[in-house]
Protein backbone atom coordinates (compact mmCIF):
# COMPACT_ATOMS: atom_id res chain seq x y z
CA UNK A 1 0.00 0.00 0.00
CA UNK A 2 1.16 3.46 -0.89
CA UNK A 3 1.72 6.49 0.76
CA UNK A 4 -1.43 7.72 -0.52
CA UNK A 5 -3.59 4.99 -0.33
CA UNK A 6 -5.62 3.33 2.95
CA UNK A 7 -8.43 1.18 3.31
CA UNK A 8 -11.70 2.38 3.82
CA UNK A 9 -12.27 1.62 7.01
CA UNK A 10 -9.18 3.47 7.78
CA UNK A 11 -10.46 6.45 5.52
CA UNK A 12 -13.28 6.69 7.29
CA UNK A 13 -11.82 6.15 10.64
CA UNK A 14 -9.20 8.87 9.93
CA UNK A 15 -12.03 11.37 9.04
CA UNK A 16 -14.18 10.61 11.87
CA UNK A 17 -11.00 12.20 14.05
CA UNK A 18 -10.59 14.96 11.95
CA UNK A 19 -13.90 16.51 12.50
CA UNK A 20 -12.89 15.88 16.70
CA UNK A 21 -14.35 12.59 17.59
CA UNK A 22 -12.18 10.95 20.28
CA UNK A 23 -14.51 7.43 20.78
CA UNK A 24 -17.36 5.71 18.83
CA UNK A 25 -19.83 3.22 19.99
CA UNK A 26 -20.29 -0.32 18.84
CA UNK A 27 -21.51 -3.54 18.71
CA UNK A 28 -20.27 -6.39 16.75
CA UNK A 29 -21.37 -8.68 14.36
CA UNK A 30 -20.20 -10.65 11.67
CA UNK A 31 -20.87 -8.15 8.42
CA UNK A 32 -18.78 -5.31 10.47
CA UNK A 33 -16.14 -7.18 12.21
CA UNK A 34 -13.68 -6.44 9.87
CA UNK A 35 -14.67 -3.07 9.83
CA UNK A 36 -13.95 -2.52 13.37
CA UNK A 37 -10.46 -4.13 13.09
CA UNK A 38 -9.39 -1.20 10.94
CA UNK A 39 -10.82 0.87 13.62
CA UNK A 40 -9.15 -0.08 16.22
CA UNK A 41 -5.72 0.39 13.76
CA UNK A 42 -6.63 4.51 14.71
CA UNK A 43 -5.04 4.91 18.32
CA UNK A 44 -6.36 7.94 18.52
CA UNK A 45 -10.29 6.74 18.86
CA UNK A 46 -11.37 4.59 21.38
CA UNK A 47 -13.99 1.80 21.02
CA UNK A 48 -16.87 2.07 23.92
CA UNK A 49 -18.39 -1.39 23.44
CA UNK A 50 -22.39 -1.38 24.05
CA UNK A 51 -24.76 -3.77 24.82
CA UNK A 52 -27.42 -3.71 22.68
CA UNK A 53 -27.58 -1.14 19.20
CA UNK A 54 -30.19 0.73 20.67
CA UNK A 55 -28.33 1.89 24.22
CA UNK A 56 -25.08 2.46 21.72
CA UNK A 57 -27.57 4.43 20.03
CA UNK A 58 -28.40 6.32 22.72
CA UNK A 59 -25.19 6.41 23.98
CA UNK A 60 -24.29 8.30 20.76
CA UNK A 61 -27.19 10.83 21.33
CA UNK A 62 -25.37 11.47 24.77
CA UNK A 63 -21.96 12.25 22.95
CA UNK A 64 -23.50 14.61 20.65
CA UNK A 65 -25.02 16.77 23.41
CA UNK A 66 -21.82 15.95 25.48
CA UNK A 67 -19.46 17.40 22.79
CA UNK A 68 -21.58 19.92 20.73
CA UNK A 69 -19.97 17.69 17.65
CA UNK A 70 -20.90 14.42 15.69
CA UNK A 71 -20.82 10.63 17.34
CA UNK A 72 -20.52 7.62 15.77
CA UNK A 73 -22.09 4.13 16.04
CA UNK A 74 -21.61 1.16 14.35
CA UNK A 75 -23.27 -2.21 13.92
CA UNK A 76 -23.86 -5.13 12.26
CA UNK A 77 -26.76 -6.02 9.01
CA UNK A 78 -30.49 -5.77 9.65
CA UNK A 79 -30.73 -7.54 13.07
CA UNK A 80 -27.91 -4.80 14.38
CA UNK A 81 -29.39 -2.02 11.90
CA UNK A 82 -32.65 -2.32 12.74
CA UNK A 83 -31.82 -2.35 16.56
CA UNK A 84 -30.24 0.73 15.70
CA UNK A 85 -33.05 2.94 14.24
CA UNK A 86 -34.95 3.85 17.00
CA UNK A 87 -32.28 5.65 18.44
CA UNK A 88 -31.43 7.38 15.29
CA UNK A 89 -34.71 8.65 14.71
CA UNK A 90 -34.54 10.27 18.26
CA UNK A 91 -31.39 11.92 16.89
CA UNK A 92 -32.67 12.97 13.90
CA UNK A 93 -35.93 14.60 15.54
CA UNK A 94 -33.52 16.27 18.34
CA UNK A 95 -31.30 17.79 15.54
CA UNK A 96 -27.97 15.55 16.57
CA UNK A 97 -24.78 15.08 13.93
CA UNK A 98 -24.85 10.63 14.73
CA UNK A 99 -23.04 8.88 12.03
CA UNK A 100 -24.76 5.06 11.98
CA UNK A 101 -22.49 3.05 10.25
CA UNK A 102 -23.21 -0.56 9.27
CA UNK A 103 -21.73 -3.62 8.02
CA UNK A 104 -23.05 -5.13 5.00
CA UNK A 105 -23.59 -8.41 2.93
CA UNK A 106 -20.79 -9.07 0.71
CA UNK A 107 -20.96 -7.63 -2.52
CA UNK A 108 -21.03 -10.69 -4.72
CA UNK A 109 -24.01 -11.54 -2.94
CA UNK A 110 -26.42 -9.78 -4.86
CA UNK A 111 -24.82 -10.53 -7.83
CA UNK A 112 -24.88 -14.62 -7.07
CA UNK A 113 -28.69 -14.42 -5.53
CA UNK A 114 -27.92 -15.72 -2.33
CA UNK A 115 -30.08 -15.74 0.20
CA UNK A 116 -28.76 -14.36 3.64
CA UNK A 117 -29.12 -14.93 7.25
CA UNK A 118 -29.81 -12.05 9.61
CA UNK A 119 -32.27 -10.60 6.68
CA UNK A 120 -36.22 -10.83 5.77
CA UNK A 121 -35.83 -13.84 3.80
CA UNK A 122 -36.33 -11.97 0.81
CA UNK A 123 -33.17 -11.37 -2.17
CA UNK A 124 -33.47 -7.63 -1.17
CA UNK A 125 -30.11 -6.29 -0.18
CA UNK A 126 -31.46 -2.49 0.15
CA UNK A 127 -34.50 -2.46 2.56
CA UNK A 128 -31.94 -1.10 5.51
CA UNK A 129 -30.66 1.58 3.93
CA UNK A 130 -34.09 2.41 2.16
CA UNK A 131 -35.60 2.34 6.08
CA UNK A 132 -32.32 4.37 7.44
CA UNK A 133 -32.95 7.11 4.79
CA UNK A 134 -36.48 8.07 6.11
CA UNK A 135 -34.83 8.71 9.48
CA UNK A 136 -31.46 10.35 8.10
CA UNK A 137 -29.82 13.30 6.00
CA UNK A 138 -28.30 11.32 4.27
CA UNK A 139 -27.83 6.82 3.36
CA UNK A 140 -25.40 5.38 1.61
CA UNK A 141 -24.21 2.14 0.83
CA UNK A 142 -20.43 1.75 0.08
CA UNK A 143 -19.66 -1.08 -2.70
CA UNK A 144 -16.92 0.42 -4.86
CA UNK A 145 -13.76 1.67 -3.06
CA UNK A 146 -13.10 4.00 -5.04
CA UNK A 147 -15.90 5.76 -4.53
CA UNK A 148 -15.61 5.62 -0.44
CA UNK A 149 -13.61 8.52 0.04
CA UNK A 150 -16.33 10.84 -1.84
CA UNK A 151 -19.39 9.45 -0.15
CA UNK A 152 -17.87 9.30 3.55
CA UNK A 153 -16.77 12.73 3.20
CA UNK A 154 -20.02 13.58 1.72
CA UNK A 155 -21.94 11.85 4.59
CA UNK A 156 -20.42 13.77 7.35
CA UNK A 157 -20.64 16.90 6.10
CA UNK A 158 -24.22 16.53 5.39
CA UNK A 159 -24.37 15.39 9.19
CA UNK A 160 -22.74 18.72 10.20
CA UNK A 161 -24.23 21.20 8.01
CA UNK A 162 -27.16 19.77 8.55
CA UNK A 163 -27.27 18.81 12.28
CA UNK A 164 -28.99 15.17 11.36
CA UNK A 165 -28.08 12.14 11.47
CA UNK A 166 -26.12 10.01 8.21
CA UNK A 167 -26.50 6.45 7.69
CA UNK A 168 -23.28 4.65 5.82
CA UNK A 169 -23.26 0.59 4.98
CA UNK A 170 -20.48 -0.25 4.20
CA UNK A 171 -19.73 -4.00 2.84
CA UNK A 172 -18.33 -6.31 4.45
CA UNK A 173 -15.36 -7.32 2.06
CA UNK A 174 -15.16 -3.72 0.99
CA UNK A 175 -13.87 -2.41 4.69
CA UNK A 176 -10.77 -3.29 4.03
CA UNK A 177 -9.90 -2.80 0.14
CA UNK A 178 -7.30 0.01 -0.91
CA UNK A 179 -8.65 3.41 -1.74
CA UNK A 180 -7.21 6.78 -1.53
CA UNK A 181 -5.68 8.10 1.41
CA UNK A 182 -7.93 11.23 2.97
CA UNK A 183 -6.67 14.48 1.70
CA UNK A 184 -7.08 17.89 2.75
CA UNK A 185 -10.21 19.62 3.02
CA UNK A 186 -12.25 21.32 5.76
CA UNK A 187 -16.12 19.72 6.98
CA UNK A 188 -17.72 23.14 7.90
CA UNK A 189 -21.14 23.70 9.20
CA UNK A 190 -23.98 24.95 8.29
CA UNK A 191 -24.08 27.50 5.71
CA UNK A 192 -24.13 31.57 5.48
CA UNK A 193 -27.31 33.29 4.87
CA UNK A 194 -27.92 35.54 2.23
CA UNK A 195 -26.99 39.05 2.89
CA UNK A 196 -29.81 40.82 1.24
CA UNK A 197 -32.40 38.55 3.08
CA UNK A 198 -30.26 39.08 6.62
CA UNK A 199 -30.54 42.50 6.46
CA UNK A 200 -33.66 42.81 5.59
CA UNK A 201 -35.01 40.49 8.76
CA UNK A 202 -32.63 42.59 10.94
CA UNK A 203 -34.56 45.51 9.80
CA UNK A 204 -37.86 44.27 10.24
CA UNK A 205 -37.47 42.78 13.63
CA UNK A 206 -35.51 46.27 14.80
CA UNK A 207 -39.11 48.24 13.61
CA UNK A 208 -41.15 46.04 14.99
CA UNK A 209 -39.38 45.21 18.47
CA UNK A 210 -38.63 48.95 18.65
CA UNK A 211 -42.33 49.75 18.81
CA UNK A 212 -43.32 47.51 21.15
CA UNK A 213 -44.00 48.35 24.70
CA UNK A 214 -43.06 45.02 26.64
CA UNK A 215 -40.84 42.85 24.09
CA UNK A 216 -39.84 39.22 25.63
CA UNK A 217 -37.28 36.95 24.39
CA UNK A 218 -37.90 33.28 24.13
CA UNK A 219 -35.07 30.74 24.10
CA UNK A 220 -35.55 27.74 22.08
CA UNK A 221 -33.95 24.16 21.84
CA UNK A 222 -32.81 24.80 18.16
CA UNK A 223 -30.39 27.72 19.90
CA UNK A 224 -27.61 24.67 20.78
CA UNK A 225 -28.45 22.40 17.55
CA UNK A 226 -27.43 25.39 15.37
CA UNK A 227 -24.47 27.12 17.24
CA UNK A 228 -26.93 30.05 18.41
CA UNK A 229 -26.44 30.05 22.19
CA UNK A 230 -23.35 32.80 22.55
CA UNK A 231 -25.07 34.90 20.29
CA UNK A 232 -28.75 34.63 21.94
CA UNK A 233 -27.13 35.48 25.19
CA UNK A 234 -25.79 39.14 23.09
CA UNK A 235 -28.69 39.72 22.52
CA UNK A 236 -29.97 39.61 26.09
CA UNK A 237 -27.32 41.17 26.96
CA UNK A 238 -28.31 43.76 24.55
CA UNK A 239 -32.06 43.96 24.64
CA UNK A 240 -33.02 44.33 28.70
CA UNK A 241 -36.43 42.51 27.57
CA UNK A 242 -37.37 40.00 30.28
CA UNK A 243 -35.85 36.23 29.11
CA UNK A 244 -37.57 32.51 28.70
CA UNK A 245 -36.90 29.72 27.88
CA UNK A 246 -39.04 26.87 26.23
CA UNK A 247 -38.45 23.31 28.53
CA UNK A 248 -36.73 21.92 25.64
CA UNK A 249 -34.13 24.34 26.23
CA UNK A 250 -33.45 24.67 29.56
CA UNK A 251 -29.94 24.98 30.58
CA UNK A 252 -29.08 26.66 27.43
CA UNK A 253 -29.49 30.18 28.59
CA UNK A 254 -27.97 31.78 31.66
CA UNK A 255 -30.42 31.06 34.43
CA UNK A 256 -28.56 33.17 36.56
CA UNK A 257 -29.11 35.85 34.19
CA UNK A 258 -30.63 39.04 35.92
CA UNK A 259 -33.43 39.48 33.63
CA UNK A 260 -33.92 35.56 33.30
CA UNK A 261 -37.30 34.73 34.47
CA UNK A 262 -38.11 30.99 34.31
CA UNK A 263 -39.66 28.65 31.92
CA UNK A 264 -42.30 29.38 28.99
CA UNK A 265 -44.58 26.25 29.33
CA UNK A 266 -47.79 27.30 29.51
CA UNK A 267 -49.88 26.45 32.39
CA UNK A 268 -46.92 24.27 34.28
CA UNK A 269 -44.13 26.98 33.56
CA UNK A 270 -42.58 28.94 35.93
CA UNK A 271 -45.15 31.16 37.64
CA UNK A 272 -45.44 34.73 36.45
CA UNK A 273 -43.15 33.95 33.41
CA UNK A 274 -46.27 32.74 31.05
CA UNK A 275 -48.14 35.47 32.66
CA UNK A 276 -45.78 37.79 30.96
CA UNK A 277 -44.67 36.01 27.86
CA UNK A 278 -48.55 35.99 26.61
CA UNK A 279 -49.20 39.21 27.72
CA UNK A 280 -46.64 40.67 25.80
CA UNK A 281 -47.25 42.58 22.48
CA UNK A 282 -44.13 41.08 20.70
CA UNK A 283 -42.17 38.03 21.42
CA UNK A 284 -39.34 36.78 20.04
CA UNK A 285 -38.54 33.43 19.89
CA UNK A 286 -35.26 32.38 19.05
CA UNK A 287 -35.05 28.29 17.83
CA UNK A 288 -38.38 27.84 19.06
CA UNK A 289 -40.26 24.30 18.39
CA UNK A 290 -44.69 24.47 19.46
CA UNK A 291 -45.45 20.60 19.98
CA UNK A 292 -48.06 19.15 21.69
CA UNK A 293 -45.52 18.62 24.58
CA UNK A 294 -43.70 21.79 24.96
CA UNK A 295 -46.90 23.90 24.54
CA UNK A 296 -48.40 21.43 27.22
CA UNK A 297 -51.52 19.83 24.90
CA UNK A 298 -51.58 23.46 22.84
CA UNK A 299 -52.86 25.05 26.09
CA UNK A 300 -50.38 28.02 26.21
CA UNK A 301 -51.96 31.18 25.15
CA UNK A 302 -49.39 33.15 22.90
CA UNK A 303 -51.04 34.67 20.07
CA UNK A 304 -49.70 34.11 16.92
CA UNK A 305 -49.97 37.51 15.53
CA UNK A 306 -47.51 38.62 18.28
CA UNK A 307 -44.64 36.28 17.91
CA UNK A 308 -41.36 36.72 15.50
CA UNK A 309 -40.23 33.05 14.96
CA UNK A 310 -35.89 33.02 14.19
CA UNK A 311 -36.07 29.48 12.81
CA UNK A 312 -32.31 27.65 11.69
CA UNK A 313 -33.08 29.04 8.45
CA UNK A 314 -35.71 31.54 8.35
CA UNK A 315 -37.36 34.08 10.04
CA UNK A 316 -41.07 33.84 10.28
CA UNK A 317 -43.03 37.22 11.42
CA UNK A 318 -46.87 37.51 11.19
CA UNK A 319 -47.53 38.18 8.05
CA UNK A 320 -44.14 38.19 6.29
CA UNK A 321 -41.31 35.64 6.01
CA UNK A 322 -37.44 35.95 5.20
CA UNK A 323 -35.91 32.91 4.00
CA UNK A 324 -32.06 31.63 3.92
CA UNK A 325 -31.55 33.56 6.79
CA UNK A 326 -29.13 32.03 10.04
CA UNK A 327 -30.15 32.17 13.07
CA UNK A 328 -27.10 32.82 14.69
CA UNK A 329 -26.24 35.31 12.40
CA UNK A 330 -29.84 37.06 12.83
CA UNK A 331 -29.32 37.15 16.45
CA UNK A 332 -25.69 38.69 16.49
CA UNK A 333 -26.95 41.21 14.15
CA UNK A 334 -30.00 42.06 15.78
CA UNK A 335 -28.14 42.74 19.43
CA UNK A 336 -26.10 45.43 17.31
CA UNK A 337 -29.34 46.90 16.62
CA UNK A 338 -31.58 47.01 19.47
CA UNK A 339 -31.83 49.30 21.69
CA UNK A 340 -32.44 48.73 25.12
CA UNK A 341 -36.41 48.17 26.46
CA UNK A 342 -36.96 46.76 30.16
CA UNK A 343 -41.00 47.55 29.99
CA UNK A 344 -41.65 43.70 30.15
CA UNK A 345 -38.89 43.01 33.00
CA UNK A 346 -40.52 45.64 35.23
CA UNK A 347 -44.04 43.38 34.45
CA UNK A 348 -42.59 40.98 35.51
CA UNK A 349 -40.41 42.21 38.83
CA UNK A 350 -44.19 43.43 39.96
CA UNK A 351 -45.85 39.98 39.54
CA UNK A 352 -43.24 37.07 40.34
CA UNK A 353 -43.17 35.08 42.95
CA UNK A 354 -40.89 34.32 45.99
CA UNK A 355 -40.23 30.36 46.20
CA UNK A 356 -40.38 29.86 50.06
CA UNK A 357 -37.72 26.73 50.98
CA UNK A 358 -38.72 23.78 51.77
CA UNK A 359 -38.22 22.32 55.01
CA UNK A 360 -36.81 19.22 55.46
CA UNK A 361 -38.27 16.71 58.02
CA UNK A 362 -36.83 14.39 60.35
CA UNK A 363 -34.02 11.65 59.37
CA UNK A 364 -37.62 9.07 59.98
CA UNK A 365 -39.81 10.93 57.69
CA UNK A 366 -40.65 9.01 54.13
CA UNK A 367 -39.51 10.47 50.92
CA UNK A 368 -41.30 12.52 48.67
CA UNK A 369 -40.43 13.82 45.32
CA UNK A 370 -39.93 17.27 46.83
CA UNK A 371 -37.68 16.42 48.70
CA UNK A 372 -35.58 14.23 46.79
CA UNK A 373 -35.30 17.22 44.60
CA UNK A 374 -34.35 19.61 46.85
CA UNK A 375 -31.20 17.84 48.25
CA UNK A 376 -30.73 17.83 44.32
CA UNK A 377 -30.59 21.60 44.30
CA UNK A 378 -27.76 21.74 46.54
CA UNK A 379 -25.93 19.21 44.69
CA UNK A 380 -25.67 21.02 41.88
CA UNK A 381 -22.39 23.17 40.95
CA UNK A 382 -21.08 25.00 37.68
CA UNK A 383 -19.34 21.74 36.34
CA UNK A 384 -22.98 19.61 36.90
CA UNK A 385 -24.76 17.77 34.14
CA UNK A 386 -28.76 16.84 34.65
CA UNK A 387 -29.90 14.31 32.12
CA UNK A 388 -33.86 13.97 33.11
CA UNK A 389 -35.86 10.68 31.54
CA UNK A 390 -39.03 11.35 30.24
CA UNK A 391 -41.39 11.64 33.02
CA UNK A 392 -42.28 13.15 36.29
CA UNK A 393 -38.29 14.04 35.87
CA UNK A 394 -39.00 16.30 33.32
CA UNK A 395 -41.09 18.57 35.52
CA UNK A 396 -38.96 18.63 39.11
CA UNK A 397 -36.15 19.03 37.13
CA UNK A 398 -37.49 21.79 35.15
CA UNK A 399 -37.53 23.67 39.00
CA UNK A 400 -34.10 23.22 39.54
CA UNK A 401 -32.06 26.62 39.48
CA UNK A 402 -29.02 26.17 37.51
CA UNK A 403 -25.55 27.77 38.15
CA UNK A 404 -24.05 29.53 35.59
CA UNK A 405 -21.98 27.06 33.67
CA UNK A 406 -24.62 23.94 34.50
CA UNK A 407 -25.94 21.49 31.65
CA UNK A 408 -29.31 20.07 31.61
CA UNK A 409 -30.42 17.51 29.07
CA UNK A 410 -33.95 16.08 28.17
CA UNK A 411 -35.27 14.70 24.89
CA UNK A 412 -38.52 16.53 24.83
CA UNK A 413 -39.37 16.02 20.89
CA UNK A 414 -39.23 12.66 20.28
CA UNK A 415 -39.48 11.44 24.15
CA UNK A 416 -38.40 7.72 23.92
CA UNK A 417 -38.59 6.26 27.41
CA UNK A 418 -35.09 4.45 28.57
CA UNK A 419 -33.19 6.74 26.47
CA UNK A 420 -31.61 8.65 29.54
CA UNK A 421 -29.37 5.37 30.52
CA UNK A 422 -27.63 4.92 27.52
CA UNK A 423 -27.62 9.25 26.75
CA UNK A 424 -25.79 9.04 30.62
CA UNK A 425 -23.30 6.61 29.24
CA UNK A 426 -22.39 8.70 25.71
CA UNK A 427 -22.47 11.69 27.90
CA UNK A 428 -20.08 10.67 30.98
CA UNK A 429 -17.79 9.68 27.83
CA UNK A 430 -18.06 12.53 26.25
CA UNK A 431 -17.40 15.03 29.02
CA UNK A 432 -15.15 14.02 31.80
CA UNK A 433 -14.55 16.90 33.47
CA UNK A 434 -18.30 16.63 34.09
CA UNK A 435 -20.21 14.56 37.00
CA UNK A 436 -23.91 14.10 35.62
CA UNK A 437 -26.41 13.70 37.84
CA UNK A 438 -29.21 11.39 36.13
CA UNK A 439 -32.71 11.09 36.82
CA UNK A 440 -34.36 8.32 35.74
CA UNK A 441 -38.21 6.31 36.30
CA UNK A 442 -38.16 3.00 37.38
CA UNK A 443 -40.48 1.96 33.96
CA UNK A 444 -37.73 4.08 31.63
CA UNK A 445 -35.08 2.24 33.57
CA UNK A 446 -36.09 -1.20 33.16
CA UNK A 447 -35.83 -0.71 29.08
CA UNK A 448 -32.38 -0.05 29.02
CA UNK A 449 -31.00 -1.34 31.99
CA UNK A 450 -28.18 -3.09 31.14
CA UNK A 451 -25.97 -0.62 29.74
CA UNK A 452 -25.27 0.35 33.30
CA UNK A 453 -22.94 -2.51 32.66
CA UNK A 454 -20.69 -0.57 30.43
CA UNK A 455 -20.66 2.46 32.61
CA UNK A 456 -19.10 0.29 35.25
CA UNK A 457 -16.98 -1.18 32.53
CA UNK A 458 -15.48 2.26 31.44
CA UNK A 459 -15.08 3.52 34.87
CA UNK A 460 -17.34 6.36 34.45
CA UNK A 461 -18.91 8.16 37.03
CA UNK A 462 -22.12 9.30 37.15
CA UNK A 463 -25.03 9.54 39.53
CA UNK A 464 -28.22 7.90 38.87
CA UNK A 465 -31.24 8.57 41.33
CA UNK A 466 -33.10 5.74 40.17
CA UNK A 467 -36.71 6.72 40.80
CA UNK A 468 -39.08 3.93 42.28
CA UNK A 469 -42.26 4.29 42.11
CA UNK A 470 -43.77 1.47 40.40
CA UNK A 471 -45.28 2.38 36.99
CA UNK A 472 -45.26 4.66 33.74
CA UNK A 473 -45.98 7.55 35.90
CA UNK A 474 -46.56 10.17 33.19
CA UNK A 475 -48.51 7.59 31.11
CA UNK A 476 -50.61 7.62 34.32
CA UNK A 477 -51.55 10.94 34.29
CA UNK A 478 -52.13 10.92 30.46
CA UNK A 479 -54.44 7.65 30.62
CA UNK A 480 -54.14 5.53 33.19
CA UNK A 481 -54.39 1.35 33.17
CA UNK A 482 -52.95 -1.86 34.18
CA UNK A 483 -50.38 -1.52 31.71
CA UNK A 484 -48.95 1.38 33.48
CA UNK A 485 -47.64 -1.24 36.26
CA UNK A 486 -44.76 -2.89 36.23
CA UNK A 487 -42.58 -5.69 38.24
CA UNK A 488 -40.84 -4.46 40.49
CA UNK A 489 -36.77 -5.29 40.43
CA UNK A 490 -34.13 -4.90 43.32
CA UNK A 491 -32.89 -1.84 41.42
CA UNK A 492 -29.64 -1.54 43.89
CA UNK A 493 -28.69 -5.30 43.79
CA UNK A 494 -28.29 -4.95 40.02
CA UNK A 495 -25.23 -2.94 40.17
CA UNK A 496 -23.87 -6.07 42.23
CA UNK A 497 -24.43 -8.03 39.53
CA UNK A 498 -23.12 -5.68 37.04
CA UNK A 499 -19.77 -5.67 39.04
CA UNK A 500 -19.28 -8.76 38.99
CA UNK A 501 -15.35 -9.38 39.90
CA UNK A 502 -14.06 -6.38 38.85
CA UNK A 503 -16.47 -3.54 38.95
CA UNK A 504 -16.72 -0.18 41.22
CA UNK A 505 -20.18 1.10 41.20
CA UNK A 506 -22.11 1.85 44.38
CA UNK A 507 -25.88 1.15 45.30
CA UNK A 508 -27.92 1.69 47.70
CA UNK A 509 -31.53 1.91 48.73
CA UNK A 510 -33.26 4.78 50.13
CA UNK A 511 -37.04 5.27 52.04
CA UNK A 512 -36.48 8.07 54.10
CA UNK A 513 -34.77 11.72 54.40
CA UNK A 514 -31.97 10.64 56.44
CA UNK A 515 -31.06 7.75 54.12
CA UNK A 516 -30.94 9.74 51.52
CA UNK A 517 -28.81 11.87 52.82
CA UNK A 518 -26.15 9.12 53.47
CA UNK A 519 -26.80 8.03 50.01
CA UNK A 520 -26.09 11.71 49.05
CA UNK A 521 -23.01 11.29 51.07
CA UNK A 522 -21.90 8.21 49.73
CA UNK A 523 -22.45 8.56 46.00
CA UNK A 524 -20.54 11.72 45.90
CA UNK A 525 -17.54 10.68 47.80
CA UNK A 526 -17.60 7.04 45.68
CA UNK A 527 -14.72 7.36 43.34
CA UNK A 528 -17.32 5.41 40.69
CA UNK A 529 -20.72 5.01 38.92
CA UNK A 530 -23.32 5.50 42.04
CA UNK A 531 -27.25 4.44 41.73
CA UNK A 532 -29.31 5.45 44.49
CA UNK A 533 -33.04 3.27 44.61
CA UNK A 534 -35.39 6.19 45.76
CA UNK A 535 -38.57 4.64 46.83
CA UNK A 536 -41.17 6.84 46.46
CA UNK A 537 -45.37 6.51 46.81
CA UNK A 538 -46.72 5.98 43.18
CA UNK A 539 -49.11 8.35 43.53
CA UNK A 540 -46.24 11.11 44.59
CA UNK A 541 -45.77 13.46 41.52
CA UNK A 542 -45.04 17.10 40.37
CA UNK A 543 -48.34 19.35 40.55
CA UNK A 544 -47.02 20.47 36.91
CA UNK A 545 -47.91 16.80 35.63
CA UNK A 546 -50.29 16.44 36.86
CA UNK A 547 -51.68 19.57 34.87
CA UNK A 548 -49.98 18.72 31.79
CA UNK A 549 -50.78 15.48 31.44
CA UNK A 550 -54.45 16.30 31.75
CA UNK A 551 -54.01 18.81 28.99
CA UNK A 552 -52.04 16.45 26.86
CA UNK A 553 -54.34 13.83 27.51
CA UNK A 554 -57.16 16.25 26.58
CA UNK A 555 -55.41 16.98 23.46
CA UNK A 556 -54.87 13.21 22.73
CA UNK A 557 -58.65 12.17 23.04
CA UNK A 558 -60.01 14.80 20.61
CA UNK A 559 -62.24 12.95 18.45
CA UNK A 560 -62.36 12.47 15.26
CA UNK A 561 -63.79 15.00 12.65
CA UNK A 562 -65.42 13.62 9.27
CA UNK A 563 -65.93 16.30 6.24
Amino acid sequence: MSDNSTTVGSYLASRLEEIGMKHYFAVPGDYNLVLLDKLLENKNLEMISCCNELNAGYAADGYCRATGGASAVFVTFSVGGLSLLNAVAGAYAEDLPLIAVSGGPNTNSEAEFEMLHHTLGLLDYDYQRDIFSKVTAEAVTIHDPREAPTQIDHAIQTALRFRKPVYIEIACNIADAVTSAPNVRSFGGPTASDPLSLNAAVDRAVELLSAASKPVLVAGVKLRSFGAEANFQKLADACGYAIASMPNAKGFFNEQHSHYMGIYWGPVGTPGCGEIVDSSDLCLFAGGTFTDYTTTGHAALINPSKVIQARPNSVVFPNQTFSNVKLTEFLEMLAKKLKPNDGSMIAYNRIKEEIAPLRPGTPETELSTRQLFSRIQQMLGPDSAVIAETGDSWFNGMQLDLPEGARFEVQMQYGSIGWSVGATLGFCVGAPDRRPIALIGDGSFQLTAQEVSTIIRYGLKPIIFLINNGGYTIEVEIHDGPYNTIKNWNYAELVHVFNAEDGNGFSCKARTEGELDEAIKQATAHDGPALIDVLIHRDDCSKNLLVWGGHVAKNNGRPPRFH
